[in-house]
C-alpha cells in the first residue's frame, strides 16, 4: 500500500482534514475497533512476531483509536532502545475492525572505532570505559555520553581545554545491513596550568597561609615537584570546602566565599581569585548538657574537652562528639556506644550568639541499652566456626560495644586467615524498641599457606631450599583421607617443615604451634625439632670432606598465655630449649678445640604487647614491644671448676704452639661444655597513619649477651651479626642476623659476632594495593645501627648510618617479598670511604 494511503493513527484526527481521500478512512476519535491484523514494514533485522509480541499489541484486541494501548505500544518500543523510527498506521477499516501497521527501523550498529590524539595504549581502554564494542547500537545518547565522559576525564587530568569531537559515518555490510563507523578526535591541548590564587577581603589570615590550606590547589612553582598545579575542578572545589573548614576551625564560623572567578589569561595559565567574607571571630560561651542520666556533666566534659572563653572551632567541636575517621576515638558518641547506648542520639544547638560569643546546649537522647540477639560469621568456607567465634569479643545477650567490634575486627584480621582490608560487621534488626540488635560479620578467606623453593649457587656450590608453611591446619584430621585439600585445615594451628641443603651444609627442621590449647583460652603451645650438618671445606678438591662434620640437633617446646592485666594486648611466653653441638675433626677459626660438644640448655621469657591494626601486613596504627631474657643454668656455682685459674691457665699458653693449642682445645672443651650466659633483648615498634594512606613505621632494638663468670667469659654461640638484609637462611650457632641496610651482610660486627647491639630506625610506607590476592606498598627509610663485642666499648651513638627505598609484596602462597636500595653513609669498620649503595633482596621477613 502506497504511503498517502495509509493514516498514521495518532495523528488522524489532523491528517483526515488534510488527506485528499480522506473520507475513504474516517473513522470516529475515541471509537474503539478490533484489530484485524498487524502487519511490520521498514527495515528491521528483527522477527515480525518478536516486534508484535513487544508491543503488546494482539490480533482480535479491543483498542481506541487514539488511546492509552497504542500510546503504551510505542513507549515499549522506544524503551528497548533497539529502533531509530516507530510509526504505528492504520491501513484500512472495515465497520468496527482496523487493520495495523507498525513501520520501524533498526538503530544502526557499531562497525569499526577509530581515535585520534591519543597513543595506542589508550586505544582499548577508552573503548572500554564507554562500552564501544562491535554491535553495539548507535544512539544520540551513547554519542553524548561518549563524548562528555572523555572531555571531563581529560579536564580531571588538568586538560582544561581538552576538546572532543565524534563523527559516525553510514555503511552497509555484506548483507546490506546499515551500521556505522565511529571517529573519536581527542584533541588535550596544553595543560592548563595555575599562575596565580589571590584572595580579597581577607584581613585575618595573608594570602600565603591561606594558599597553603589549598592542599591540591597548587600555584605554579619550577621547584615544585611532588605536587603539580594543574587544575582540576574537583580537588579545586575540595579545596573551597578546606579554606572555609580551616576558618571554622579559627573560630570564624560565619566565613565564606563570596565568590571565585577563573581567568585565563594568554600564555595558556589561568588565574584564580577568590572573594572571602571572614566574619567576625567567636569563642564558645556556656556548655550545658540536656537528657544525661548515664554519664554526669563533669564526665561529659571531660570527654568533650572545649572550655568556656576558648576560640570557637565548629569542626573540631563535631569531631569530639563524633569521629567517623576513628572507630576507636574518644568521643562522646563513643562514649555511649562502648556503654551499650547504640541508639541514643547527640545534637549540638546553638542557643546564644550575643557579642560573639556562642552559648551550646548538647542535647542527648540516651535511648535504651541494646544488647547482643545474634552474633554470626559468614564468608568462612575453610576456617571452622569455633576457630572464629573464640576470637569474637561480641556475645549474644551481652551489652552492645562499639570498642568490642572495632577489637573483633583486629582479632579476626590478626588470624592471617582472611582479608583484613574486607572483613565487616554489619549491623542488623536493630530494634530500639526492644533494645536488641543482630550483629553479622562478613569475611573473605585467602590462603593462608605458604610454599618456599628456592634454588641458587653460594658459598662455592648449588643451595636448594624447600619450605611449606600450613598456616590453618587441622592436626586432628591428618588420618582423614578426606581432609586432604591438599592437607587438613581449618582449626588455626601452624605446621611448617623446612629443608635446605648444599654440599656443604644440610638442615631440617619441623615446627608445630597450636594457639589454644585445651581450647579455652589463648594459650598457645609449640614444640621445634631441628637438626643441623655442616661439612669443612677441602681446599685441595675444593668440595666438602664429609670426614669433617659440625652437627647439631635441637629442640625447644613453648607455651605462651594470653594476659589480662595491665591489659589482654599483653602476652606472657616461656620456652625451654635443648641444642647439642657435636665438633667431628671440625677445625676452624670458630672453636679452639676440633673434636668434642658443647650443650646449650636454656630457659626464654618474654613479655611482648601488640595492639597494631588491623592489618598484619600494613598496620596502620598501634605498637608492638617485647622484651625478652634467654637464661642458661648458672653452672660455674655449683660444678666445682676454678674457671678463674683455668683462664690465667689459658692467657699462658702460645696459641702458635701445638701442644699449648691442644692444651687450649681442652681448656674451651671444659669452658663450653655446657653453655653459661644470659641474653636480653628489646625490640619495639610503633605505626603512625600521619596523612592520607602514609604511615610511618618506627623501630628501635637492643641486644645484649652477657656471662655469669667472667672467667669464664662470653660463650662464642648466641652472638649478633648486624648489617645487610637481615635473613639467616642457616644459623648453626645460635647466631642472630640483625638487618640494617645500606651494608653488606653482616659487615657490621666482628668475625666472631657481637655481644651488643643496638639499631633504630623509621620507614615512611604507603600502600599500593591491599588486595587479597595480593598486598604491595612502597617504603622510604633511614636506619643507624652498631655492633660492639663488650660493654667497655659501647657507645650507643656511634652508630653507621642509612637510607634508602623499597617495595614489598605479599602473596599469601608465597609469603613476603621485597626489594631495597640502601645507601650507606659510613665507611664498614677498617676502611674510611662510606659504603654507598647496597641492593638487598627481601624473602619471608617480618613485616
Amino acid at each position: 500500500m502506497k504511503t498517502h494511503q495509509k493514516t498514521l493513527i495518532l495523528f488522524s484526527f489532523l491528517l483526515c482534514s488534510l488527506l485528499g481521500n480522506a473520507q475513504e478512512y474516517q473513522f470516529d476519535t475515541g471509537k474503539s475497533y478490533i484489530i484485524g491484523d498487524i502487519a511490520i514494514s521498514g527495515s528491521t533485522s528483527y522477527a515480525e512476531q518478536t516486534i508484535i509480541v513487544y508491543s503488546g499489541l494482539r490480533k482480535e484486541e479491543l483498542i481506541k483509536i487514539p488511546g492509552e494501548k497504542l500510546s503504551n505500544a510505542i513507549k515499549k518500543l522506544w524503551k528497548s532502545n533497539l529502533f531509530s523510527s516507530i510509526d504505528i498506521y492504520a491501513t484500512k477499516f472495515v465497520q468496527d475492525t482496523v487493520y495495523l501497521e507498525i513501520e520501524i527501523n533498526d538503530l544502526p550498529e557499531l562497525n569499526n572505532v577509530t581515535i585520534k590524539g591519543v597513543k595506542k595504549g589508550k586505544f582499548e581502554e577508552i573503548k572500554t570505559e564507554n562500552k564501544l564494542q562491535k554491535g553495539t547500537k548507535v544512539t544520540e545518547n551513547l554519542i553524548t555520553t561518549t563524548k562528555n565522559y572523555l572531555t571531563n576525564k581529560y579536564k580531571k587530568k588538568g586538560y582544561l581545554n581538552a576538546d572532543v569531537n565524534i563523527i559516525t559515518t553510514e555503511v552497509l555490510d555484506s548483507i546490506e545491513k546499515k551500521r556505522v563507523n565511529m571517529l573519536i578526535d581527542i584533541d588535550q591541548k596544553d595543560k592548563v596550568k595555575i599562575k596565580s590564587i589571590t584572595f580579597v577581603g581577607n584581613e585575618v589570615f595573608k594570602d600565603k597561609r591561606l594558599r597553603k590550606v589549598m592542599k591540591k590547589t597548587k600555584v605554579r612553582n619550577p621547584v615544585r615537584f611532588w605536587k603539580r598545579s594543574k587544575y582540576i575542578v574537583e580537588d579545586y572545589k575540595e579545596d573551597l570546602t578546606s579554606l572555609i573548614d580551616f576558618y571554622k576551625e579559627n573560630g570564624y564560623r560565619d566565613a565564606r566565599v563570596v565568590s571565585d572567578t577563573l581567568i585565563k589569561n594568554d600564555d595558556n595559565t589561568i588565574a584564580l581569585k577568590l572573594n572571602i567574607n571572614e566574619g567576625s571571630l567567636y569563642t564558645f560561651g556556656k556548655i550545658t548538657f540536656v537528657g544525661n542520666t548515664v554519664y554526669s556533666d563533669a564526665q561529659l566534659r571531660s570527654v568533650l574537652r572545649i572550655e568556656e572563653g576558648s576560640t570557637y572551632n565548629g569542626v573540631e567541636l563535631a569531631k569530639r562528639i563524633e569521629d567517623n575517621t576513628k572507630p576507636d576515638g574518644d568521643n562522646l558518641v563513643n562514649r555511649y556506644q562502648d556503654s551499650g547506648y547504640l541508639f541514643s542520639s547527640i545534637n549540638p544547638v546553638e542557643t546564644s550568639a550575643d557579642g560573639n560569643v556562642i552559648d551550646m546546649e548538647i542535647r542527648i537522647t540516651e535511648g535504651k541499652p541494646a544488647y547482643l540477639n545474634k552474633v554470626t560469621v559468614v564468608g568462612n568456607d575453610i576456617t571452622n566456626d569455633r576457630v572464629i567465634y573464640r576470637e569474637l569479643r561480641t556475645r549474644p545477650g551481652q551489652l552492645y560495644s562499639k570498642s568490642n567490634i572495632v577489637r573483633t575486627i583486629r582479632e579476626l584480621g590478626q588470624l592471617g586467615f582472611f582479608d583484613a582490608q574486607q572483613i565487616a560487621p554489619n549491623i542488623k534488626n536493630p530494634d530500639p524498641n526492644a533494645g536488641t540488635l543482630d550483629i553479622e560479620y562478613s569475611v573473605v578467606e585467602q590462603g593462608s599457606s605458604q610454599i618456599e623453593l628456592q634454588g641458587g649457587y653460594g658459598g662455592g656450590g648449588f643451595i636448594g631450599t624447600l619450605g611449606l608453611s600450613f598456616n590453618n591446619f587441622a592436626i586432628k584430621d591428618i588420618l582423614k583421607k578426606d581432609a586432604y585439600k591438599p592437607v587438613p585445615r581449618g582449626d588455626g594451628q601452624t605446621l611448617a617443615l623446612r629443608l635446605q641443603a648444599s654440599q656443604f651444609f644440610q638442615t631440617y627442621s619441623l615446627n608445630f604451634m597450636e594457639p589454644w590449647l585445651g581450647g579455652k583460652r589463648p594459650q598457645q603451645f609449640s614444640v621445634s625439632l631441628s637438626q643441623t650438618k655442616q661439612f669443612l671445606f677441602d681446599q685441595q678438591t675444593f668440595r666438602a670432606d664429609r670426614s669433617r662434620s659440625f652437627n647439631i640437633s635441637g629442640i625447644s617446646v613453648g607455651l605462651a598465655r594470653r594476659l589480662s592485666i595491665p591489659d589482654d594486648y599483653f602476652t606472657l611466653s616461656q620456652s625451654i630449649g635443648l641444642q647439642h653441638y657435636n665438633l667431628n675433626n671440625y677445625n676452624t677459626g670458630l672453636f679452639t678445640f676440633g673434636d668434642g660438644y658443647a650443650n646449650n640448655l636454656s630457659y626464654t621469657v618474654a613479655l611482648a604487647r601488640n595492639n597494631t591494626y588491623t592489618d598484619p601486613i600494613f598496620p596502620t596504627g598501634g605498637s608492638n614491644f617485647i622484651v625478652s631474657a634467654k637464661l642458661s643454668l648458672p653452672y660455674s656455682l655449683f660444678n666445682n671448676v676454678d674457671y678463674k685459674a683455668l683462664s690465667e691457665e689459658r692467657e699462658s699458653l702460645n696459641p702458635n704452639d701445638p701442644s699449648d693449642f691442644a692444651r687450649i682445645g681442652e681448656i674451651d672443651q671444659e669452658r663450653f661444655s655446657w653453655l653459661e650466659f644470659y641474653k636480653i633483648k628489646l625490640r619495639g615498634d610503633n605505626y603512625t597513619t600521619l596523612f592520607k594512606k602514609f604511615v610511618l613505621r618506627s623501630n628501635v632494638e637492643f641486644g645484649f649477651l652477657g656471662a655469669y663468670n667472667n672467667d669464664r667469659g662470653i660463650i662464642p654461640f648466641e652472638r649478633f651479626f648486624l648489617g645487610g638484609d637481615g635473613l639467616g637462611n642457616f644459623a648453626l650457632d645460635g647466631r642472630e642476623v640483625v638487618q640494617l641496610r645500606g651494608y653488606p651482610n653482616q659487615s657490621l660486627s666482628s668475625v666472631d659476632g657481637g655481644a651488643i647491639y643496638n639499631k633504630f630506625s623509621i620507614e615512611l610506607r604507603h600502600p599500593i594495593t591491599l588486595g587479597a590476592g595480593a598486598k604491595i606498598f612502597a617504603l622510604g627509610f633511614l636506619e643507624a645501627g652498631a655492633s660492639f663485642n663488650s660493654f667497655r666499648e659501647y657507645n650507643p651513638f656511634n652508630m653507621n648510618r642509612s637510607a634508602g627505598f623499597g617495595v614489598r609484596i605479599f602473596m599469601p602462597a608465597f609469603g613476603l617479598l621485597g626489594i631495597d636500595f640502601g645507601h650507606g653513609f659510613d665507611p664498614l669498620p677498617g676502611q674510611t670511604v662510606k659504603n654507598g649503595w647496597e641492593t638487598h633482596f627481601i624473602i619471608g621477613q617480618q613485616f
